[in-house]
């Protein structure tokens, strides 16, 4: 459960304000990564507005860190590892930043379970610290940190917020298929774009923590807005009262989704935040 802390961020009067929850791959960046100036702008004015933007992502923790720095959170909050991991972000920590919500769970049977139907497939893990165990000297920057060799069952050992899972033998859809075939249980799981499978602990997602955080600040749900582009971003889009789909996501997520935007090369996203910013000036 996530702990309640006093912060300026609560004591917000949040009658005439959104909270804003923005996927970061395909959404806030492109697919190499890179935040474009229109994006950037429109993202730091709604947070100068006084908007509670959630920076609400697959990444974990340390590929998250640069994306609010980019926005100019100074206090607020992230949603790492598809809901594993909630961060309260404030500049005058040590660290700028505090974990308060860490979701664990045991990882051995689903390893066995996708060693077994996927035998070259690459696994990593991140632990109820933070670090990053892989084989095959998997790596991605998603992780956040330099991933750590170990073998299979010192893997099956660990206890997991996030267990990733990449194969290059089969397309995202095959992927996706063998995955439901196995019938994992205990887990929440999502298939990305390629052959990538991120999973959760039970019950977890980009949703329940933000549902989370919903609840903490006394926002009231009418007020909550969401935009994504994966399948990771399905119940997010779902849960929030203004769901956006990214104009490149697949179809399954433009069905959830209230609207679609424009593609993240377009700078969908970035027409969004400029249309609450309207909103917001003519509530004034």
């Amino acid at each position: 459960m996530i702990e309640t802390l006093a912060t300026g961020t609560e004591d917000r009067k949040m009658n005439d304000k959104k909270m804003i929850c923005l996927d970061v791959d395909g959404t806030l960046v492109d697919h190499e990564g890179h935040m474009s100036g229109a994006v950037r702008e429109a993202a730091r004015a709604v947070v100068e507005a006084g908007h509670t933007v959630v920076v609400s992502t697959g990444r974990s923790l340390g590929a998250t860190l640069p994306i609010v720095e980019l926005l100019g959170i100074e206090e607020g909050y992230a949603v790492c590892s598809n809901g594993g991991v909630t961060l309260r972000i404030d500049t005058s920590l040590p660290e700028a930043y505090e974990v308060i919500d860490r979701k664990t769970f045991d990882p051995a049977p689903a390893l066995k379970a996708l060693r077994h139907s996927l035998p070259t497939a690459k696994f990593a893990l991140e632990d109820d610290e933070g670090q990053f165990l892989s084989t095959e000297r998997f790596q991605d920057a998603s992780f956040g940190v330099e991933a750590r060799g170990v073998d299979f069952e010192d893997m099956m050992e660990a206890t997991a917020t996030r267990l990733v899972v990449f194969s290059t033998d089969s397309t995202a859809e095959e992927f996706g298929k063998a995955v439901r075939s196995i019938g994992l249980a205990g887990v929440t799981y999502s298939v990305g774009w390629t052959a990538w499978l991120d999973i959760a602990a039970q019950g977890v997602s980009k949703a329940t923590a933000l549902e989370e955080l919903r609840i903490m600040l006394d926002v009231d749900p009418s007020v909550t807005v969401a935009a994504g582009d994966g399948r990771n971003d399905i119940e997010m889009l779902a849960w929030a009262a203004r769901g956006v789909a990214m104009g490149q996501a697949p179809e399954e997520v433009k069905d959830v989704a209230d609207e679609v935007t424009a593609p993240v090369e377009e700078d969908g996203l970035a027409d969004i935040l400029r249309d609450i910013l309207t909103e917001s000036v003519r509530a004034a």
